[in-house]
């Protein structure tokens, strides 16, 4: 399953799709209509602090319907651990919101959930960017494939990073997630030995710990690639998820607080969510609704 969980908590949808089914799913000729899009690189950090250290990538899959605090504090939290406790060097990060293809219940349009992650980082980060490449997509992407993908617009197509002394390196990509996925990576069957060697083996994961996931029990079974999976334990316990918003969305209850605000107008401006309840229209000041926010956009992983 491009787990159930897929990469952020709550991150990846909750359909019954196995990595390996994924991966033998046809892939539309040319279908996808991809002359429009461009690699996102504006909060892109161009040259490192510290040369001495590996420049890293944060990728963190998932559905995102809607994006939540918790999506947008998962980064925050690898950042503290990457720069107290590795020899990294964030150079960015990026949500990568799922395509359409992953049908799950409650699953907004992607051009809905690429906008409303768009309009959370753009408001609120300077190093966070939203790629539309899988949401673009007709067909599912594994997980595998997609960073595969961060790999290649990194390092072939940009070069890498530049060093204080103007050497280039490599970035590192790695995949955020909650403690969910690596729940689902350790059960059998439900992703294929040869994505998580992929995922785990080249590129690794930061997890970030979520209450009632036994990290310890999930980690025994992946033992080949403990030395790539990182785990962040959770400060501040959130079990914030997209689930639980649609739920209090549809009991008309408020998500301030929960939910970026430019987001909650994003949704009352869309009627989105109307299938699983009012779409927020109690969560939303009158005051408050009168800026909406304007245009389109989309994570984590794909919940």
């Amino acid at each position: 399953m491009q787990a159930p969980p897929s990469s952020l908590s709550e991150s990846n949808p909750s359909a019954p799709i196995l990595e390996s089914q994924a991966n033998s799913m046809p892939a539309s000729p040319a279908a996808d209509n991809m002359s429009e899009y461009n690699f996102p690189l504006q909060q892109l950090k161009r040259t490192m602090h510290d040369s001495s250290k590996t420049p890293l990538l944060l990728v963190a899959c998932g559905s995102f319907s809607p994006i939540t605090y918790l999506h947008l504090r998962m980064f925050e939290m690898a950042a503290d651990y990457v720069k107290f406790n590795t020899e990294f060097e964030i150079v960015g990060g990026y949500l990568s919101p799922v395509s359409d293809a992953y049908k799950k219940a409650g699953l907004a349009s992607a051009e809905h959930r690429v906008r409303m992650c768009e309009i959370a980082t753009d408001q609120t980060s300077d190093w966070l960017m939203v790629d539309p490449w899988e949401a673009m997509k007709k067909d599912y992407s594994p997980t595998a494939l997609v960073l595969d993908h961060f790999e290649h617009e990194i390092n072939v197509v940009q070069g890498g990073v530049e060093t204080s002394t103007g050497e280039r390196k490599n970035v590192r990509v790695a995949l955020l997630a909650g403690a969910d996925l690596i729940q689902t990576m350790s059960t059998p069957g439900v992703w294929s030995d040869k994505d998580l060697d992929h995922i785990l083996g080249r590129y690794g994961s930061f997890i970030v710990e979520r209450t009632g996931t036994d990290i310890d029990d999930a980690l025994a079974s992946l033992q080949p690639w403990k030395e790539n999976i990182y785990v962040i334990q959770q400060l501040i316990q959130n079990d914030v998820s997209s689930t639980k918003i649609r739920l209090f969305l549809k009991r008309e209850m408020s998500v301030h607080y929960l939910v970026p605000a430019p987001v909650i107008r994003y949704i009352e401006e869309h009627d989105l969510y109307e299938d699983d309840g009012a779409a927020s229209s109690h969560s939303v000041d009158k005051s408050e609704s009168k800026g909406k926010a304007n245009a389109e956009a989309t994570t984590s992983d794909k919940p």
